[in-house]
This record gives structure tokens, sequence and C-alpha cells, in this order.
């Protein structure tokens, strides 16, 4: 039988972060010296503690299916982790946990999305946003940011992209890929302009919200404006600051009726988050949480090494992040060069793709998150790796001959 694939899956992209990673296992597979800067995910181990709380789990039998959308435990650590951190308040039937981050995007958007309607995505963006939102049919309006305003939507270019078939604005901050946040006085300017269109709902994204650097002040809309916490599904997850990726537990609080909604779809598709998880989740949530402290030391220090070769490079330029692991870098300046083994750089792939054959550093292009011509640098691996990128990098575009 010939696989005939769905109109649904013909509209969606595989993941480039993930197809970047993969590649760079591949070319280390067959003995290729490979840096990998690619993978959004933390190179710290899961705290003791946290792991711990998953084999106490495991002994006392926790391994039976759980509530679809979360235990009544990790619901209660959720609650007063928003309480605690983001003077949030909301109760069990409010509070939504899944499988990871995907998965609450999924059915957030699955619960509430119908084909013509539209999601704001400010560019650039995570790659799974746009995809989930075509993958059900709707459409993406991706809004490109520009690099002085680091990369944030303005409220004058949201005001411009709202119309009466916008349902949902989504806000990362900080970013992933830029690793740039949105202040409270830049949400409240955003706020301004939404309270204007009652039909829109705001999807926060605040995964790296405990990773962040210097004076910059985490802050979420919600708390920013109480006026809009029955139109925000505040997300969170335990993945990025609990080094947690494999655990696979994302959670979300907003209005009883949408969360009711996305109960439905989990129901049908997933169903419960891993039950040892969970447990874990509750460890990481309500425990101690100093280790954060020299974990965010050593992001900072990462941070610096890599802005400090990356704006000595030939035609690159970046802005200084604020929080999260990447620096999201612009390339126009390489853009028409010719490499030494003659590719032309027509744009930022062919950037990327030219640096892996030459250089064997792996890095994920700009068109991937929407934005280009740029490229996304994780900064999550040890000093060592990023020096010697930075090696690698700038004599890479030191080799560039312009034409």
């Amino acid at each position: 039988m010939t696989f005939v694939p769905s109109a649904a899956l013909q509209r969606v992209k595989p993941s480039a972060t993930l197809a970047v990673t993969q590649k760079a296992r591949d070319l280390k597979a067959r003995g290729v010296d490979v840096i990998s800067l690619g993978a959004g995910e933390p190179d710290f181990d899961t705290p003791d503690h946290i792991k711990q709380a998953a084999i106490d789990a495991i002994q006392r039998n926790e391994t039976r299916y759980t509530a679809v959308d979360g235990i009544a435990e990790l619901k209660d650590a959720i609650i007063k982790k928003f309480r605690r951190d983001n003077a949030l308040e909301y109760t069990a039937a409010q509070v939504h946990v899944a499988p990871g981050g995907k998965p609450v995007i999924f059915n957030a958007f699955a619960a509430t999305l119908n084909p013509g309607d539209e999601v704001i995505i400010p560019a650039p963006y995570w790659v799974t946003y746009p995809e989930v939102v075509r993958l059900l049919g709707a459409e993406a309006v991706c809004v490109k940011t520009d690099i002085g305003n680091g990369y944030k939507i303005t409220a004058d270019e949201l005001a411009a992209a709202i119309t009466p078939k916008t349902r949902w604005l989504i806000l990362n901050s900080p970013s992933n890929p830029t690793g740039m946040g949105y202040t409270a006085s830049d949400l409240r300017g955003l706020a301004d302009v939404l309270l204007k269109h009652p039909q829109v709902w705001i999807m926060t994204d605040d995964m790296y919200e405990h990773i962040v650097y210097g004076d910059f002040k985490f802050a979420t809309m919600a708390e920013v404006e109480p006026r809009l916490h029955d139109r925000t599904l505040t997300m969170n997850g335990v993945s990025k600051a609990y080094s947690m990726t494999g655990w696979r537990i994302g959670y979300a609080a907003g209005p009883v009726e949408l969360i009711n909604g996305m109960r439905k779809v989990i129901s049908q598709t997933t169903s419960n988050p891993c039950s040892i998880s969970q447990w874990a989740a509750v460890a990481a949530l309500n425990g101690d949480h100093s280790f954060l402290e020299a974990r965010n030391g050593a992001f900072l220090r990462r941070r610096d090494l890599v802005l400090e070769w990356v704006n000595q490079c030939e035609g690159l330029v970046a802005p200084t992040p604020e929080g999260a692991f990447y620096v999201f870098a612009d390339c126009t300046g390489v853009i028409g060069k010719t490499a030494p083994d003659g590719t032309v750089i027509n744009n930022d792939n062919d950037f990327c793709s030219a640096l892996l054959d030459a250089e064997a550093v792996a890095v994920v292009p700009g068109v991937a998150f929407g934005l280009e011509p740029g490229f996304r640098i994780s900064y999550a691996t040890s000093d060592d790796l990023l020096k010697e990128a930075g090696v690698r990098i700038k004599r890479f575009c030191a080799a560039l001959v312009a034409k």
C-alpha cells in the first residue's frame, strides 16, 4: 500500500532544531569532531533530590494511571508555585499537566481553534508554535520583529496584526531562540492593546522563567494585567530550570472552561503524563531551588563568552540575551559572500550548512525560527567547547570572500 500523507501532515514541517541535533549526532558517529550548538537542552544533571523523589515513587508503586491531566499533589505544587513566584491565584480546576510543553500547546489550540482562525506569533519564534497552529488548520500570523527592539513585538505591531479572526497571541519570555525577555513595561504596552480586543486569548510560554541574568526581572502577562487573567493561559514546565527535559512534564493554568476543554483533548490523545515524572515534578517545584544560582552563573559566563566571539566575527552581530541559554546572531553581513569551497552564502541556511561542512560546528538557521538571515547558538554546553566553537566560527567568517 502506498502511503498518502494527510493534508494536515503536509502543512507541517519537521522540527529544524531536532534535525540539526540529529545531523550532528550522525556526523559524530562517523568520527567527525562536531561541536553541536543546536540543542535546546541544559547540560546539567537533574538535581539529586528530584531523582530521589522518582525513586521513592517507584518504591511506593506509583506506577498506575493517574488523573488524565495531573495528580492532585502536582496540581497543588503548581498552585503554590504560581502564588509564590508570580502572585497568581488558581484552583486545581484551573491547572493542566501534560507530557511536556508541546502537548500543553496542542491541547489548548485543539480545544479552541477552527480552520481560518488566526494566531499571532512574534518572530523569531520557537519552531513548534506555527506548526501546531497549521496542523489544526488555523493560520499562523508571524510578525517579524526587529533587532533594535530586542526581537520583541511592539504594541503598534501587535495592534496592526489583530483582525476579527485573531484567537490567540503567543508570548515567549525569555525567548527561544533569542534569550530576550519582556519587561513588565513591555507587557503593559501589549496589555493596553489586548484589552481593546476581547476575542483574543493570550498564551504566555514562561519555560525559561528561572534562567535570567543581571537586572532583568521576570514578569508574566496575567500578573502585570489582572484584567487579562481570565483570557490568559500561563504555561511553564520543569524541563529547563530543573534539567528535566527527558522527564516530559509541562503545565499551565487558565480559565476553567479552557482547562476543561484541554482535559477533554488529553483524555483522547496522550492521557496522563508519566506517573513517576509527576512525583519528580512535585519535588522540583516544592523543593530546594538554591542550585539555580550556580547554574545561572555558569550560563551567564557562557553567554558572555559567546557574545564576545560572535561580535568579533566579520559580518555577525547579536544583542545581549536577558535569559534562557541562546544567542540569536544576525548574519546579514555575510550574505552574498563565498566560502573557500566555492559555496555562495545566499541565505542563513547556506551559512549554517557551509559552517557545518567546513568547521564541523552545528547551529540552527534563522529561517527555522521565522526570521532571517540569522542563526541560533545554544550555549548549554561546556566552556571549552564554546571557546573552540568560537575559534572555528571566527575562522570561517574570516575566510568568506565578498564578490
